[in-house]
């Protein structure tokens, strides 16, 4: 059968295994760019309904993902950028080592909250409206200690940032 769809190619490193432990800087975005989560008043974020869920679903991931921690975060009107560390395979500190099926990387800890936080927002929409993320989502696999303090830094600034970004949507999702 010939395949009528152009190749997508992934913006993932071809040779690099995402279930490696380590540290990743990872932004995740509304479909269309649209403001669904909030909206930026004098540099600070405003989270609305919406936002609160993105926030909860994502500060759950722990509770999912035995070897996920969230470091640093910051939602925006229509994107999430997190640091996600993905531990190696204990549990806890000197706990059993967790079988292969349990060894979540962060590509299945993305599509998790991906999934729990479209269904509770979903559940909130009057009908007719649906809400939805981009597919995949963009990442930095950070090396060191010096890239980790201006990722944070990024990520606490990043609200500041917001009205001289060039390309901000205007339109609102609800």
């Amino acid at each position: 059968m010939e395949n009528k769809f152009p190749d997508r190619k992934s913006p993932r490193f071809k040779d690099y295994d995402y279930n490696s432990p380590g540290y990743y800087f990872i932004t995740i975005c509304v479909k269309n760019m649209v403001h669904v989560f909030g909206e930026i008043k004098n540099g600070k974020m405003i989270l609305n309904k919406y936002g609160f869920i993105a926030e909860r679903c994502l500060l759950d991931l722990p509770n999912h993902y035995n070897r996920c921690k969230i470091d640093h975060y910051v939602i925006m009107p229509n994107h999430v950028h997190v640091i996600i560390i993905i531990n190696d395979c204990n549990r806890r500190e000197g706990s059993a080592t967790l079988p292969p099926n349990e060894q979540h990387g962060i590509t299945e800890v993305l599509r998790g909250f991906k999934t729990f936080s479209s269904k509770e927002i979903n559940n909130l929409l009057s009908p007719g409206k649906k809400f939805s993320w981009q597919k995949s989502f963009y990442d930095r696999i950070i090396r060191n200690e010096k890239e980790l303090y201006n990722i944070r830094k990024y990520i606490e600034q990043n609200p500041l940032k917001w009205e001289f970004e060039k390309n901000v949507p205007g339109n609102l999702f609800i």
